[in-house]
């Protein structure tokens, strides 16, 4: 409504010329209501590739949010490609990106940078870090092709992710060799959603529970795990209830590797199948001895599961405090999983 209406609907017939209009345009401004997200001059971003949303891209939303927002932002995403590199800043937390496809492969956030033209840590299609960070029902991937270029520097991460409290629902991240970074100042909760890759793709510094959800190994196999924990935090990365399934030959995959000395890693009660390493499910790296790593599985099943001297077990007393909500409570008792 413009303001001349305005005043029309709160003087109506009346003509108004002068100082009487201007006073009259004022009374109006302050009495014509206006919603709130008008009020607060922004309105929840919707993204569509084919042009039906208010952005085709979803940087193109994020940038719209409002620097230093307190209150959570709900991106929707429309049935689509996306091949875009999409970077959350750290001064807007509270964004959610909701996939509004059948089902996550229809939203697909894909890029393919690698290590030998960025670095490993540059190469991610998403860079999230704003915290209380949300995604459910899409896809992240990095679709770099190893095969089109030689030499070892072949990671290529999907997602890194910086964004304390981040929560990742019916998620599918892809990818091969580092897949998924999480980085020091991330707790994150990752349910009912599926990781791909082939060598380390669940690495970094921070804090990952992976609740019921896969975790899948490419044909080429490798390691699914390489956690950089420092020695000050108990917890690392969480597999909880899950599934670890793979396309590699059977024995072909070990759980983890050390990248830091003090790395920690659980599995919890998940099937793991036959592409584990059954007699040496772990592996040592850059000088780091798995032995002095803090690794430990718990009442796992499947063709991969086993009990031996290369399998530390957590004793039911021990296993008390490695659960999703221990992993996850800091200082701030954050409980996710409910």
């Amino acid at each position: 409504m413009s303001i001349w209406k305005a005043i029309e609907r709160w003087r109506p017939g009346r003509r108004l010329h002068g100082a009487a209009a201007i006073s009259a345009a004022l009374a109006a401004a302050v009495a014509m209501p206006v919603a709130p997200a008008q009020a607060a001059g922004f309105a929840a971003p919707t993204v569509a590739a084919d042009g039906t949303g208010m952005y085709r891209t979803v940087q193109a939303a994020v940038n719209a949010v409002p620097t230093g927002n307190t209150s959570r932002v709900t991106i929707t995403i429309k049935a689509g490609t996306y091949r875009e590199i999409v970077t959350v800043p750290a001064n807007k937390p509270y964004i959610t990106f909701q996939g509004l496809g059948g089902s996550p492969s229809d939203v697909l956030i894909v890029n393919n940078h690698w290590a030998g033209d960025y670095g490993t840590f540059n190469s991610a299609t998403a860079f999230i870090n704003g915290h209380d960070f949300t995604a459910t029902n899409l896809t992240i991937s990095n679709d770099f092709d190893e095969g089109s270029v030689s030499g070892n520097q072949l990671q290529a991460v999907a997602l890194n992710l910086n964004a304390d409290r981040a929560t990742l629902s019916n998620v599918r991240l892809l990818g091969d060799q580092d897949t998924f970074l999480v980085n020091a100042a991330a707790r994150s909760y990752i349910v009912n959603s599926y990781v791909q890759g082939t060598v380390d793709f669940v690495f970094g510094d921070g804090i990952a529970v992976f609740n019921n959800s896969e975790i899948h190994e490419n044909p080429r196999g490798g390691c699914l795990s390489a956690a950089r924990t420092p020695s000050t935090r108990a917890y690392g990365f969480l597999f909880y209830k899950s599934r670890i399934t793979g396309a590699a030959a059977s024995g072909s995959t070990t759980l983890g590797r050390p990248w830091g000395p003090s790395a920690q890693v659980v599995y919890r009660e998940s099937s793991l199948s036959s592409v584990i390493k059954t007699a040496t499910p772990w592996t040592d790296m850059s000088g780091n001895s798995w032995k002095n790593a803090r690794f430990f599985e718990y009442k796992n099943t499947g063709a991969g599961a086993g009990v031996n001297s290369n399998r530390p077990q957590l004793t039911d007393a021990q296993a008390a405090n490695y659960t999703p909500q221990k992993y996850l409570a800091g200082s701030d008792g954050w409980n996710p999983v409910g």
